[in-house]
């Protein structure tokens, strides 16, 4: 299950050949420099030639490293940063979602269920099987989305669509059968109706799902990406373990744990960033994850505001894990050495997850924080909590933002207020939800802007070294003697000399650039996972 895209070397399983890489540059320099990689560390960084006239092999020796040859590649000037992450993943969601039919594009029900009927004049899914679409938002829809929509088009076929945020679907008649819903007055099941039923559609043989995952892990590497925190909601460790022990190198990986498989992470004595053994260094134990509300598409984020026109009980959202649990949860996590990665999206829920930082002194992060209020920015500093953060979402969402949470968009998405306020930001993804490339993060981030429309609260942009440190696991800028060989090569500068000391304003032309960044190859403890030079 090798991921590497060309090029020489061991899998990171292993241990990767030596290797200097020669007339390289790296962000915002001119002048050269050359790296040398052994033993899946970088060893030395310097001026170029100095190392390339060096003795290596004695020298490794020396230090009671690997000696024997030493391959030399020269980079021609490309520019070398550490490898990148996405700090929010569901992996195995995003590898099943890049092979469902895609409604992303959708602006209405009626266009949904004619995207449904076009694949399904291309022939029915496999008997015993549904019909699973992915990416639907009907927050802004002009009409509203029923089973017997999809019957019209579907009948006896079984159609599941997920909403792009993954916190509702729509089914057919016969797909509420297929995950077994015996009637709804709607079809559209959302939060806690949905949830527990998302894993009927996912479940596929562990070798198929293996595979597929192994493609888009690849693809990942092929964006620059070394590692991901994958929030998968499954017994996460042995699914990873079943990978690694198959072969798998292609990203370092950590693991994140929900509360039903809690208890055995903790008997383990397992504690965040701990490796797995038999995994070389790429499997790690990752964060305890705890859902706290839903999502701002569902309306269903709990905030302090009710939503316009809603009434009842969930005008303002749906607390799922309200404090009186959150806390003996997180407290628990906490005393097992497990880091919190708590969703909030209402800004409600985010001040509740603060206090719950606040009273069990677990660390961590917020995930999403798309809604904040004015008194809760300098909190996360105040805590140590890390902003996790996906700013494709606010490029998504903002429409459906301006309609919801009018009047509150100044502070919906806020990286710029919670930069001034010194949290530390973390850049991902979610996907699903948005697609695992961390330069569509770091282009929306910067820029506030897609599609050549204007910047939307151009106020709450960050700068693009912010944003470049926020996607390197806290590695910088540059490559470090010692640190992992851990390595993404780009055939552009995406900082550039005299670029404004790497601001990058809401110039549609720069966000698409950024966006579009090429990468010419990813190194991942030494050895080659994409390579295309």
């Amino acid at each position: 299950m090798n991921g590497a895209g060309g090029g020489g070397g061991a899998g990171a399983n292993g241990l990767a050949e030596p290797l200097l890489l020669t007339g390289a540059r790296l962000a915002g320099h001119t002048r050269p420099v050359d790296l040398l990689l052994r033993d899946g560390r970088v060893r030395a960084v310097a001026p170029s030639g100095t190392l390339a006239g060096a003795d290596l092999g004695a020298a490794a020796a020396g230090r009671g490293l690997r000696g024997g040859p030493v391959e030399r590649l020269d980079l021609d000037g490309r520019t070398v940063l550490p490898g990148l992450w996405d700090k929010h993943v569901h992996l195995t969601q995003w590898a099943l979602v890049r092979r469902r039919l895609d409604l992303s594009g959708a602006r209405s029900a009626a266009e949904a269920v004619r995207l449904v009927r076009d694949r399904l004049a291309d022939g029915a899914p496999e008997h015993g099987s549904a019909l699973v679409g992915f990416g639907f938002r009907d927050g802004l829809w002009p009409d509203v989305p029923t089973a017997a929509m999809l019957d019209a088009v579907a009948g006896s076929v079984p159609v599941v669509l997920v909403s792009g945020d993954l916190h509702c679907a729509w089914l057919s008649t016969a797909g509420l059968r297929f995950v077994g819903v015996g009637s709804h007055p709607t079809g559209v099941l959302r939060e806690s109706e949905w949830l527990p039923l998302s894993a009927v559609v996912d479940r596929v043989a562990d070798d198929l799902a293996d595979t597929w995952v192994a493609d888009a892990a690849a693809a990942a590497a092929a964006r620059g990406v070394v590692g991901v925190v994958d929030l998968e909601i499954t017994d996460n460790l042995t699914v990873w373990r079943r990978r690694f022990e198959g072969g798998f190198d292609a990203l370092r990986v950590r693991a994140g744990v929900w509360t039903p498989w809690l208890d055995d992470v903790l008997a383990e004595g397992l504690r965040t960033g701990d490796a797995l053994p038999g995994t070389g260094g790429l499997l790690e134990q990752g964060p305890y994850k705890v859902v706290t509300d839903g999502s701002l598409n569902t309306r269903t984020a709990y905030c302090h505001d009710p939503y316009p026109g809603l009434t009842g009980p969930e005008a303002h959202g749906i607390l799922s894990v309200p404090p009186d649990d959150l806390v003996p949860l997180m407290k628990r996590a906490h005393d097992g050495g497990l880091q919190c990665a708590i969703h909030a999206i209402g800004d409600h829920a985010n001040a509740l997850a603060l206090d719950a930082f606040a009273a069990t002194g677990a660390r961590g992060s917020v995930e999403h924080a798309q809604l904040l209020g004015d008194a809760d920015l300098a909190r996360f500093a105040e805590l140590g909590v890390i902003a996790s953060v996906q700013p494709e979402h606010a490029m998504d969402d903002r429409d459906v933002a301006d309609r919801y949470w009018a009047g509150r968009t100044g502070r919906a998405f806020p990286y710029g207020a919670l930069d001034d306020a010194g949290a530390v930001l973390a850049l991902g993804s979610d996907a699903p939800v948005a697609e695992l490339d961390p330069w569509v993060a770091i282009a929306a981030a910067v820029s506030r802007t897609r599609d050549g429309r204007a910047a939307w609260h151009p106020e709450q942009r960050i700068g693009l070294r912010t944003a470049l440190e926020a996607s390197t696991d806290g590695r910088g800028l540059y490559p470090t003697a010692g640190g992992p060989a851990d390595l993404v090569v780009l055939d552009e500068d995406p900082v550039g000399v005299g670029a404004g000391g790497g601001e990058v304003d809401a110039d549609a032309a720069a966000a698409a650039a950024l966006r579009e960044m090429p990468v010419a190859g990813t190194l991942l403890a030494g050895h080659w996972t994409h390579r295309a030079f």
